[in-house]
């Protein structure tokens, strides 16, 4: 907030986005690496979206960051506990890494008319992520360009190796003294966990963590789970139909990754998916669970139209996260591309003329016609259809572009 603050060329803005923040217009947040982005309602019928973009560290610099959180089995712990380490901020100061954002590391963004800088809609942002990394400390190391699980697998990695290296010096210094210093070394090196032990004990230890279990056999289906939806008493606060659909959905994703990992020759190679918005992920739900309950549970509760949703949905079930990216984004693919796919196209046609296509960016759109072809950023074609000014996923993807 200091940041905000400095970098303000308006107080009375700054007011109004904390007033925005504290009466509930921020809509749900979604942080990913360098920014953090929500819609925000104002005095428009319509929420505008903003975002706080943040300078991501360079690798040498979470380098350095990682350095002075693995020297430290407090920061360690405190980090698994959800807690944001004490004095973390200033022994990254004096390691010369800033980790809280300055004014130079904040740019807020919104697409409101407001000329201010920030608008009190970017600023009613920033102070609702204030808030969240007051329960998150992982949300501002995720800002700065790094996510929880990638922060601590290599935390896990360095704390194994500095533990390797202190025990093999123990051994050397043992085998140099004689038996009975060496037996004196051997008393004083720490045992391996065990399952169950706390998390920030096992860290502060320094000891090499347990071997992985082996893997499970793969069941034939993923399980039901629990019928919380019949329950005669609900926990307080609790929707049962809702976390019943989450746990099945859950079973489902697990057995799917399960099948992947256990399937080595094949899907060795294979990159884990990136992780998905709040948004891709409430549409990969409506798509996974076509039931009129769950869309209109999430058409009510994603801030999106019916038609936007049942759009992203069918775009989803052509192709997923890549498909959805087709249909909401546009970008400008290598000229040469266009005009190989568009000969391609005249020499395939399997009419009289090719029809005429009107080009916008990775678009084409044919005259006179309620047809568009949209290529994607893999070097795919998807066609789309036009309804009630709504343009529609309406086939699988192709290689080169249909020539009917």
């Amino acid at each position: 907030m200091t940041s905000l603050e400095e970098s303000s060329l308006d107080s009375g803005r700054l007011q109004r986005g904390r007033t925005y923040a504290r009466r509930g217009a921020v809509g749900p947040v979604t942080i990913s690496a360098g920014s953090a982005t929500a819609r925000v309602r104002g005095s428009s019928p319509t929420p505008y979206r903003s975002a706080a973009r943040v300078r991501q560290l360079t690798d040498q610099q979470w380098d350095h960051l990682l350095d002075v959180i693995a020297e430290r089995a407090a920061h360690i712990a405190a980090l698994l506990d959800g807690e944001m380490p004490p004095g973390l901020a200033d022994d990254a100061e004096a390691a010369g890494v800033t980790l809280l954002p300055g004014p130079r590391d904040l740019d807020p963004e919104c697409d409101c008319p407001d000329w201010g800088y920030p608008c009190k809609h970017a600023a009613a942002l920033c102070y609702q992520v204030a808030r969240l990394l007051d329960r998150d400390p992982f949300v501002l190391l995720l800002l700065r360009g790094r996510g929880e699980h990638e922060l601590t697998d290599e935390l896990t990695r360095r704390n194994t190796a500095r533990a390797a290296a202190e025990a093999a010096a123990l051994a050397s210094s043992a085998t140099g003294a004689g038996t009975s210093q060496a037996t004196g070394a051997a008393a004083a090196v720490v045992p391996p966990p065990r399952n169950g032990d706390p998390a920030g004990q096992v860290f502060s230890a320094r000891s090499a963590l347990p071997p992985l279990p082996a893997a499970p056999p793969l069941p034939a289906q993923a399980g039901r789970g629990p019928a919380l939806a019949e329950s005669a008493v609900p926990e307080p606060g609790v929707d049962p139909a809702g976390l019943e659909l989450l746990a099945a959905d859950a079973a489902t994703r697990a057995h799917h990754l399960l099948a992947a990992a256990l399937d080595i020759p094949r899907h060795a190679a294979t990159t884990p998916p990136a992780p998905l918005t709040e948004w891709r992920d409430a549409v990969r739900l409506a798509a996974t669970h076509p039931t009129v309950e769950v869309f209109a549970r999430i058409a009510a509760n994603c801030d999106r139209t019916p038609d936007e949703l049942a759009a992203a949905t069918r775009a989803w079930r052509y192709g997923g996260a890549a498909s959805l990216d087709v249909l909401e984004n546009a970008w400008n693919p290598p000229a040469g591309r266009l005009e190989r796919d568009r000969e391609a196209l005249r020499a395939d046609w399997s009419g009289t003329t090719p029809p005429r296509l009107r080009t916008w960016r990775n678009r084409w759109t044919v005259d006179g016609h309620n047809a568009q072809l949209r290529l994607s950023r893999e070097g795919l074609w998807y066609p789309y259809t036009r309804d009630r000014a709504t343009w529609y996923p309406a086939g699988p993807r192709t290689r080169t572009p249909p020539s009917s």
